[in-house]
């Protein structure tokens, strides 16, 4: 079965697809250039090391960025099979070329800084950093970029393919094998330059950057799925059903203490309404028990369609 998202060309949903790639794109390269590389961090990825190599052998971003990237998607479909995708491709090819333009056109000249420091010697920053100010906005629109990206059906594939390579051939979780390689890159700061700094504000910006990814791509709400075992189950469901127009599922279980059988509702609801669902069990039931589980994304009937 094929789970990857297709749109019809030319539609709405398209527009939107592919308007959310290019814009996350370029957004990723504005923070690469204008934010990560002035400061000499490298938040994982190949552009990470890209930023490393940039300062200490001066060749453009964009030109080792290529000659890591494209052998990547070339071994990774040779080894993994053509399962990257178009839009994985495509992302490539656009932030190499956005990054190439923005580091022709503005140079590595940062955004954030407390001035200018033109006679500063050779190896040395060129201006007065404020590393915390800088880390939290390069996160803000790292975080941005790399979750429009994912929005659009698409990954920024680069350090990702190593790790899924790797996944093949070793009995690690793919996660746990991205942190690996990412830290690995990140710790390359404080090997070419001898900052401890550089790595602490490096994994700062991925903290921050991941969280926003987070928001970016399943929104603010936190809805909260909520199991429920009471003896009065009818009163319960009324108050579910009537006072907050939600509905839910009710289990038959075996408690393991008595066993007895006992009835188990399961219902999903908002943060509001949970607030309202738990001071009325109180009220019908203070002895109930309740377990109460983050969701932070509920489709079907009620929430968010399955089509979205």
């Amino acid at each position: 079965m094929n789970f990857a998202k297709n749109e019809k060309f030319l539609s709405k949903e398209w527009f939107t697809a592919y308007g959310l790639l290019v814009m996350g794109c370029f957004l990723f390269a504005v923070g690469d250039v204008m934010f990560v590389n002035p400061y000499r961090l490298a938040p994982g990825g190949t552009y990470g090391l890209a930023n490393v190599f940039n300062t200490l052998w001066p060749w453009k971003i964009s030109y080792y960025a290529f000659c890591m990237d494209i052998p990547l998607l070339l071994i990774g479909t040779w080894l993994l099979g053509p399962k990257f995708g178009l839009k994985t491709v495509l992302s490539t090819f656009l932030i190499l070329g956005f990054v190439f333009f923005l580091e022709s056109f503005w140079g590595y000249d940062p955004v954030i800084h407390d001035g200018l420091l033109p006679n500063a010697p050779d190896g040395e920053l060129k201006f007065v950093p404020d590393y915390f100010l800088n880390t939290l906005m390069a996160g803000l629109i790292y975080g941005v970029a790399i979750g429009m990206i994912f929005k659009s059906g698409a990954t920024s594939g680069g350090s990702d393919i190593i790790a899924m390579i790797l996944n093949k051939y070793m009995k690690v979780s793919l996660g746990t094998l991205v942190l690996i390689v990412d830290s690995c890159i990140t710790l390359t700061t404080l090997v070419a330059f001898g900052q401890f700094r550089l790595p602490i504000y490096s994994i700062l910006l991925i903290v921050v950057e991941s969280k926003v990814i987070d928001l970016v791509v399943d929104g603010m709400k936190i809805y909260k799925t909520v199991f429920i075992i009471s003896d009065k189950e009818e009163e319960v469901r009324d108050a579910i059903i009537h006072d907050l127009n939600r509905g839910g599922t009710c289990f038959k279980g075996v408690g393991l203490y008595a066993g007895k059988e006992r009835s188990m509702i399961y219902t999903t609801v908002s943060r509001s309404e949970f607030v309202k669902l738990r001071a009325g069990i109180s009220r019908i039931d203070p002895n109930a028990f309740i377990n109460v589980i983050d969701s932070s994304e509920i489709m079907g009937n009620g929430f968010k369609k399955l089509t979205e």
